[in-house]
């Protein structure tokens, strides 16, 4: 008996619909290749299957990466023949034990598949091996849903390489090698989904200075998957001509992602100023999830901290609109010390050069870390919460131990040094930021963050 997935129940129209394939590339493929094999009606029209709209899809996909249909033909019946040799072994072997003994096809094996080829996805990357990753992405998903593939093998093999490169155990170039790839293989099963079916229109992007763009290209194939007519902007979107796109390109929805504190406080920024519109915003990204309050500050909706889950969201913003959630208002206390350190900032990077021009810190490292916290105390001055600042001080003191060998005190020195000179440098509005140091330097820098996470819960 057939399966479902190889009933045959979709005319040519409906194929033609959901793959984006024109009837004379169906016909060409079913008479050069003998792919797909359609089922007839009495009155002779084609009739296919749901594994025959997969295949198709697949095709389809391979092609749009680059590679000829008579060699994607190969290889889906290579996948195919493996496929089914591992089935019949399977099989084989089972066939001297009880009925009751029988493998299942149960999510547990399934997860275990993925698990496997994740791990050969990760190796493969690490041996700059190009040619290898690809074809464990493309035997992937031959065998899954491209969602999963997505998500479960490329995004979390990511991480995974993220995590190692991040203990000193992988080089930069690996970890740049393989975003690249995953980038890649976004954008070709990007290009390649069908036409959109749904109406309405989808702004995706990032906010200001935000360069992180996998997550959101993620997000816009599993949203073009489910029939939404998506267009990606992709990174460091500039406030300017921002309601200019949106009134030419107008669409329902706009997207935004940020994945650091300060592209957060971008974002936050950008909402404010789309808050007057009558188009709804949503958001999410990697410091929403860190910090569990931080999106409460933002004027719109937010999308949560799972993918998979958050096209769920966004279905549910489209088809029920509901009013976009004020932003969580700002003290003029923060307004007001916002300002005066964004006009005394020259004046206090200065004087921590001064301070630590003489110290075992490399000039370079001292440059990046002036950068990158400043710019963290502006984005938690201009979110409204100053101890949204420390969120990534124990991460840089573990990347500074991991890759630079450099002692934890260096950064406790380097603290100090700001602290003297906010001192110095601002005045009636410095109490807040002052605090707060001498709080991370009472403590430590582990215990304030963990005491801030669980505070924020």
């Amino acid at each position: 008996m057939n399966s479902p997935s190889d009933t045959p129940m979709y005319n040519l129209k409906a194929v033609v619909q959901e793959t984006g394939l024109k009837p004379d590339t169906l016909r060409a493929w079913e008479r050069r290749y003998g792919l797909p094999e359609p089922q007839r009606t009495d009155s002779g029209h084609r009739l296919y299957s749901q594994n025959d709209m997969t295949m198709l899809k697949w095709l389809s996909a391979r092609q749009a990466e680059g590679m000829s249909i008579s060699r994607a033909v190969k290889l889906w019946r290579s996948l195919q023949g493996e496929q089914a040799n591992q089935f019949q072994g399977k099989r084989t072997d089972a066939a001297a034990q009880p009925t009751a003994s029988l493998p299942a096809t149960t999510a547990t094996n399934q997860g275990a598949q993925l698990v496997e080829l994740r791990a050969a996805w990760i190796a493969s990357c690490i041996d700059f091996d190009e040619q290898r990753a690809e074809q464990i992405i493309a035997q992937a998903c031959a065998i899954f849903p491209i969602e999963t593939v997505c998500l479960e093998i490329i995004q979390r093999g990511l991480a995974t390489i993220g995590e190692n490169w991040y203990e000193g155990k992988l080089t930069v170039q690996q970890e740049h090698f393989a975003s690249a790839l995953a980038m890649r293989r976004m954008e070709a099963l990007l290009a390649a989904t069908p036409l959109p079916t749904r109406p309405g229109r989808i702004l995706v992007g990032c906010p200001p200075e935000e360069v992180h763009t996998f997550a959101p290209l993620l997000f816009s194939l599993l949203l073009r998957r489910r029939g939404w007519d998506i267009i990606f902007l992709g990174a460091n979107i500039p406030l300017q001509n921002m309601l200019l796109t949106i009134q030419t390109a107008k669409p329902l929805l706009v997207i935004l992602t940020a994945q650091q504190l300060y592209t957060a406080a971008n974002l936050y920024e950008m909402a404010q100023m789309l808050y007057s519109e009558p188009i709804p915003l949503a958001f999410g990204g990697k410091v929403f999830s860190e910090i569990p309050d931080l999106p409460q500050r933002i004027a719109g909706h937010y999308l949560g901290d799972q993918l998979e889950f958050a096209t769920q969201a966004v279905e549910q913003i489209m088809t029920l609109p509901r009013p976009r959630p004020a932003a969580k208002l700002v003290t003029p206390e923060y307004e007001a010390a916002l300002a005066q350190f964004r006009a005394r900032q020259p004046r206090i990077e200065a004087e921590v050069w001064c301070i630590m021009g003489q110290t075992e810190i490399p000039h370079e490292h001292l440059g990046k870390a002036n950068l990158n916290f400043s710019r963290n105390i502006i984005a938690a001055l201009t979110l409204g919460d100053i101890d949204y600042a420390g969120v990534d001080l124990a991460w840089i003191q573990g990347l500074l131990s991991n890759h630079y060998h450099m002692p934890a005190h260096l950064i406790d020195d380097y603290l100090r040094a700001y602290l003297d000179a906010i001192e110095i440098h601002m005045e009636n509005q410095r109490e807040l930021v002052i605090k707060w140091l001498q709080r991370i330097l009472t403590t430590g820098i582990h215990d304030v963050y963990l005491k801030t996470a669980t505070d924020k819960r």
